[in-house]
């Protein structure tokens, strides 16, 4: 499957979205150390991420939009904590459910959350600390 140790996960319906989330987390994570993936389908993405654990890859963080055909971001991020309580989430959105976002954070299930349209500082000030966590030696190129 993968050679490499660490994945990141993106999940939104809208490839757009996800071709710039790829091109901004290549700018600041070595795509040599840390297999990102990129999924427009959420259960797809479940499934995957499923893979992934099996195949013992330690998921850095896993990024999810709300609003998604066949399983909206909210309950998608549940499915992923009842796998493994340990993933980190964060949910990028323009159309989050208030409610929602904020039983996630009082549960506890999500580490941030970042407003659509976002600037590249937001996601990075969210995925830092992630990373940073794992302490995998990785080294986010940070310009400044």
């Amino acid at each position: 499957m993968v050679d490499l140790k660490y994945a990141i996960v993106c999940v939104d319906d809208d490839p757009s979205i996800l071709q710039v989330l790829g091109f901004q987390l290549h700018k600041y994570i070595d795509g040599n150390c840390v297999f990102m993936e990129f999924f427009s389908d959420p259960l797809e993405a479940y499934e995957n991420i499923g893979e992934l654990l099996n195949n013992q890859i330690d998921i850095i963080f896993i990024l999810v939009d709300y609003q998604m055909p066949g399983l909206n971001g909210a309950d998608l991020i549940r499915k992923i904590k009842a796998l493994n309580p340990g993933l980190k989430c964060i949910m990028l959105s323009g159309q989050a459910n208030a409610i929602k976002v904020d039983e996630l954070v009082s549960d506890n299930l999500l580490e941030a959350f970042i407003s659509k349209p976002w600037e590249e500082s937001e996601l990075l000030s969210a995925i830092k600390p992630l990373v940073e966590e794992k302490n995998i030696g990785l080294k986010l190129r940070i310009k400044g």
